[in-house]
């Protein structure tokens, strides 16, 4: 996984990622008003949300190969990219719109944009020999 330095500065974001995503995901579609005040009435809302859990499965496994396989890396960088950047916007828009949300929030909104910047300097960066010369 990390062979070398430059592996390691290439890929922590998205070992990160994958740590958080994965128990997210089960929460949304198994026990949502475990740590969220949401009470599902429907079968409708119960699907909905073992959707956004196959979702979060499915960009945690793409994110995974790129870890293992090289080939997958890049792939894996953009679209955690746009998974972080989008949560983080989406978030950013409730606060305008809907009010101030609690901690756990305000620190995901910070944490997501982090690591979708995080994985912007990455790409961008000519020492990770991503960037184009």
């Amino acid at each position: 996984m990390f062979k070398t330095k430059q592996d390691f500065i290439k890929k922590i974001h998205l070992l990160i990622s994958i740590c958080i995503v994965v128990p997210v995901a089960f929460f949304y579609g198994f026990n949502p008003d475990f740590h969220f005040d949401i009470q599902l009435q429907t079968i409708d809302e119960h699907n909905f949300f073992k959707a956004i859990m196959g979702i979060y499965l499915g960009f945690s496994f793409l994110w995974l190969l790129g870890l293992f396989k090289r080939n997958y890396l890049r792939m894996a960088i953009v679209t955690n990219i746009i998974f972080m950047m989008g949560l983080s916007t989406g978030r950013i828009l409730s606060f305008f719109l809907d009010g101030r949300p609690t901690f756990g929030y305000q620190f995901g909104t910070f944490a997501e944009l982090f690591l979708g910047c995080y994985g912007i300097w990455v790409l961008t960066n000519k020492n990770t020999n991503f960037a184009k010369k």
